[in-house]
């Protein structure tokens, strides 16, 4: 039909050609010949057709209609070596765009996806406290991974990360999507604790995350049950952890990847609802709340703590506690704290998006007992309780809808085209606080309050400019002032930090 109608264009305007030509002192053309042509090219697609229509009726794997190709971003079907005598068969696809690269079965049931995220940073420091050496570029991510799915419900991704001169596995799970609620996780994977923490690398509106993430979970390995009832009203995940200290993931260990809590494990969950998801009205589909929570009772010791150390969003230092240190020919021995009995964590959080609009908050409390031995015959032991919130605002100046995990810029930038993507402001102010506790004591104290302060108190301003969906260029102005953490009862100079990162994700 194609053909036919391109016959009919081309004949209407012979007679101009034909003008044309004698106007140019042209031959005149073939008619015959012309037409002869455009009559095979009608058979050809004709043929073509059938063909295309045969192809589309065949069932697939999964006994539906065969998957058909996207248009634009899928290379031709890959195709098994024919026997002697029989058709090669296509056995899948391979894709390319903003969400990586893939190849898949026709049916689209077996996946396996090649991403990346690749974050390059710099940090540069203000203030008349933070030494000049740590004014730098550095390479925060560096995430080459690969995921999948086999069989169409068993999910799998293994993602090690290069960056820090130090490689790290840092996620490798498989997961068993028997129903929505009802999905199966085992390996190492983000605990699910924190909001801001669960939240894709690639959403997160700030270089460094808040305060309230120093005192939840990061990557830890265990078994998970979760999922999500009545479309997403409700989701929910527990499970059991080998446990790491706040903050922390499971290779920061002393020895990674393998249980450091004396065989006692951390019981995890976390239970969230979005009761408007469905709804109509956009003024109440963005907001989600809920609590999070972990548990665990077990002894660590003086030469493996298992207690954490807490950064300020310039990622110094600012609170530890006390560690051991060894006699020496003109002083004693000095045992350090260590964790000694329950650690548990809980934490109310919520979040409203509308429109170019989005809010975030979060409230973590951590308390942990522990116990330092400051004499053969004498151990102190007591309960520290530490605590951190935020609330944080993002809004988008070039119109875009404001969102927890998902963005689509309204334009691109690209030099020689229209368009400057999509820019973002952010704001913040978090804090983190440690029980009075840990400093009670003097020199018996938990933690040494001239060199640890009992307070940090931040306020972060930014710009965010998305490029494209793949790449974003970040800048950071956080100020963090501090409770104490000097000599003689002082409070610690302020920090402030100005944050730049430069992080492509596909």
């Amino acid at each position: 039909m194609l053909a036919r109608l391109l016959a009919s264009v081309i004949l209407a305007a012979l007679p101009l050609t034909v003008l044309a030509a004698q106007d140019s002192s042209a031959s005149p053309p073939d008619l015959a010949a012309l037409l002869k042509r455009l009559d095979e090219q009608d058979k050809r697609i004709q043929a073509l057709e059938e063909q295309l229509a045969a192809q589309s009726s065949k069932p697939s794997a999964s006994g539906g209609a065969a998957v058909g190709t996207e248009t634009s971003n899928i290379a031709s079907p890959a195709t098994v070596s024919p026997a002697p005598g029989t058709a090669a068969i296509p056995v899948g696809a391979a894709k390319a765009g903003t969400a990586g690269f893939a190849v898949q079965s026709l049916d689209g049931e077996n996946v396996i996806r090649f991403r990346g995220n690749i974050a390059f940073d710099g940090r540069w420091y203000s203030d008349n406290v933070t030494p000049d050496s740590q004014d730098t570029w550095l390479f925060r991510k560096a995430r080459p991974y690969i995921e999948g799915t086999v069989g169409g419900i068993y999910d799998f991704r293994v993602m090690p990360d290069f960056a820090g001169g130090k490689p790290a596995l840092v996620d490798a799970f498989v997961a068993a999507r028997f129903a929505p609620f009802f999905v199966v996780q085992a390996g190492k994977f983000k605990a699910p604790v924190g909001l801001e923490r669960l939240q894709p690398d690639q959403y997160n509106r700030f270089v460094e995350l808040g305060l309230p993430s120093s005192l939840v979970p990061n990557r830890d390995e265990g078994v998970q049950l979760g999922g999500d009832i009545a479309g997403g009203v409700v989701s929910y995940a527990i499970g059991s952890f080998i446990g790491v200290t706040d903050g922390a993931s499971t290779d920061a260990a002393p020895l990674p990847d393998v249980d450091n809590d004396n065989g006692k494990k951390d019981w995890e969950g976390r239970l969230f609802t979005q009761p408007f998801i469905a709804s109509a009205n956009p003024y109440l589909r963005g907001f989600g709340a809920g609590i999070a929570g972990t548990y665990v009772d077990f002894t660590a010791s003086a030469a493996t703590p298992q207690l954490p150390s807490y950064k300020t969003p310039g990622q110094q230092t600012f609170f530890t506690y006390r560690t051991s240190v060894a006699a020496t020919t003109t002083t004693a021995a000095i045992n350090g704290t260590y964790a000694n009995g329950q650690r548990d964590r809980w934490s109310p959080q919520l979040f409203y998006y509308v429109g170019r609009v989005g809010v975030l908050g979060e409230y973590v409390e951590s308390s942990q007992d522990v116990s330092r031995k400051l004499t053969s015959t004498l151990t102190r032991s007591g309960r520290i309780d530490n605590s951190a919130w935020q609330a944080s605002l993002s809004y988008f100046l070039t119109g875009e809808a404001e969102s927890y995990n998902s963005f689509a810029p309204h334009s691109t930038f690209r030099p020689g085209y229209p368009g400057w993507g999509a820019w973002e402001l952010v704001a913040r102010y978090h804090e983190l606080r440690v029980d009075e506790a840990a400093f009670a004591g003097g020199l018996n104290s938990f933690a040494d309050p001239t060199v640890s302060a009992r307070a940090a108190r931040a306020l972060g301003v930014g710009l965010n400019w998305y490029l494209n969906t793949n790449f974003k260029w970040m800048f950071d102005y956080e100020r963090t002032r501090f409770d104490g953490g000097a000599p003689n009862g002082g409070d610690r100079p302020d920090e402030q930090a100005f944050l730049t990162r430069f992080n492509l994700f596909f």
